[in-house]
């Protein structure tokens, strides 16, 4: 039998709580726009969290910051090698205590890192000077995911505008490495932050997360055999039997998305190829005129919820060893495989569970209709908290389009409605207390 979820709101105080959403998005730009202008790529995400303690001291929540340090996490479900950049990286946690803790605790969780820019003559204005047009901001992190982040902030702030607070823990994350390891989310668990539920709002156009697939960076080094280019038949290419390889590893892809694969998943019966490799990154040669000895090449490789990191690995290692085997110039050329980021399981949520349940009604109220199901081709660190942590969690944010591209932008209008439906699941999940 389905767990009852708490009572409806009174309509006098939804009416309210929704109003005090909307007073507060002029508050919400400033906050998303002054998010976007720090430059948060990997490693360098200390003024943005900077900011984001400042925030949370000012609303009046007791700020815990700590290092995310690999040394801690090593030996824990979950964990990802890390990809190298070497500076100190901090957690922000904001904790909402009430003074009679009646209702169901909550995590509030986003990532403050961006992905890097790419070619920034491409962006028709620069990506970290965050411009408002039709409707939209535009700008690195926009959408991936600090409106997210200024979402949550705002329903927060609307409960405790109304002159109530919630009657349960909350804690409000700010949190690093989601899009290379996820080890920022781990680092939570680390420090013993757990709780009923817990929401992220990525930008996923109002739907709700219920599956996603695992995810791998692996690196493939190639070391061939170097020649002058008046007989390159004396060499062996370690650029053109790189893209060999890959091209081999195309080959497991297409059998992990074929409808009969042993591995795929119920939940991603309606995507054509909910499973994807890419060739992410190459390195290779050292003069045009001779045949290049070494390439390496980065690669993201997805795969099914209930495979294992171990079994996805052993079975991309086989597909490398098999084509090797079966191409003469391959069989010469040194081969390594390594990984370093992303060993990111895949998981399949309960859409009966009543955080949820909730979730839906939540988005009914304020939307008008029912809210669309996400299976994600993707990762996000809803895993750690799903998988190793014990608090059911899923993804639930706003429109956002071109994120790790160019030009990526968010719907404000889409923001707007997305700190209302926060607001309400709040002000539902945790109940209710007088500020007072």
């Amino acid at each position: 039998m389905p767990i009852d979820l708490p009572p409806p709101l009174d309509p006098a105080f939804e009416k309210d709580l929704l109003a005090a959403c909307d007073a507060l998005q002029p508050e919400l730009h400033a906050n998303l726009a002054t998010l976007v202008r720090f430059p948060s790529l990997m490693g360098y995400e200390a003024s943005a969290q900077d900011y984001m303690e400042g925030l949370f001291r000012g609303m009046g929540l007791a700020v815990d910051r700590f290092e995310v340090r690999d040394e801690d996490l090593r030996g824990m479900p979950g964990y990802s090698p890390p990809t190298g950049h070497g500076q100190r990286q901090d957690n922000i946690v904001g904790a909402h205590r009430p003074r009679d803790a009646t209702g169901r605790s909550l995590i509030l969780n986003g990532h403050i890192d961006v992905v890097p820019v790419g070619a920034e003559e491409l962006w028709t204005t620069p990506p970290f000077e965050p411009v408002i047009r039709g409707g939209r901001m535009y700008g690195r992190g926009t959408g991936d995911m600090k409106a997210g982040i200024a979402a949550y902030i705002a329903a927060f702030e609307a409960l405790r505008r109304t002159g109530y607070q919630p009657a349960a823990p909350v804690w409000l994350q700010s949190v690093v490495e989601e899009e290379c390891t996820g080890n920022g989310a781990l680092a939570c668990l680390h420090r013993g932050y757990r709780a009923d539920a817990a929401l992220i709002p990525e930008p996923f156009d109002h739907s709700i997360l219920d599956a996603q697939v695992g995810v791998l960076w692996l690196q493939v080094e190639v070391l061939g055999k170097p020649a002058h280019v008046l007989d390159v038949r004396r060499g062996i290419n370690a650029i053109e039997c790189a893209f060999a390889l890959y091209r081999g590893l195309e080959t497991l892809r297409d059998e992990w998305n074929a409808p009969r694969c042993n591995h795929r998943h119920a939940a991603f019966a309606h995507h054509e190829r909910p499973i994807n490799f890419n060739l992410g990154k190459i390195e290779g040669g050292e003069w045009a005129s001779s045949v290049p000895t070494r390439c390496v090449m980065g690669i993201r490789a997805g795969f099914h919820p209930g495979m294992t990191a171990t079994e996805a690995k052993a079975a991309i290692e086989g597909r490398i060893a098999a084509v090797a085997a079966a191409d003469e110039k391959l069989r010469e050329a040194l081969i390594r495989v390594s990984y370093g980021g992303f060993h990111a399981e895949g998981f399949v949520l309960d859409r009966g569970l009543p955080m949820m349940r909730l979730l839906a009604e939540s988005h009914g109220r304020v939307m008008g209709s029912p809210p669309a199901w996400l299976a994600s081709t993707a990762t996000t660190d809803a895993r750690v908290f799903n998988l190793y942590g014990a608090t059911p969690a899923t993804c639930y944010g706003p429109e956002a389009t071109f994120i790790h591209g160019i030009d990526e932008s968010v719907s404000l209008e889409s923001t707007r409605q997305v700190t209302r439906v926060l607001a309400l699941f709040l002000a539902r999940w945790c109940g209710v207390e007088s500020r007072r």
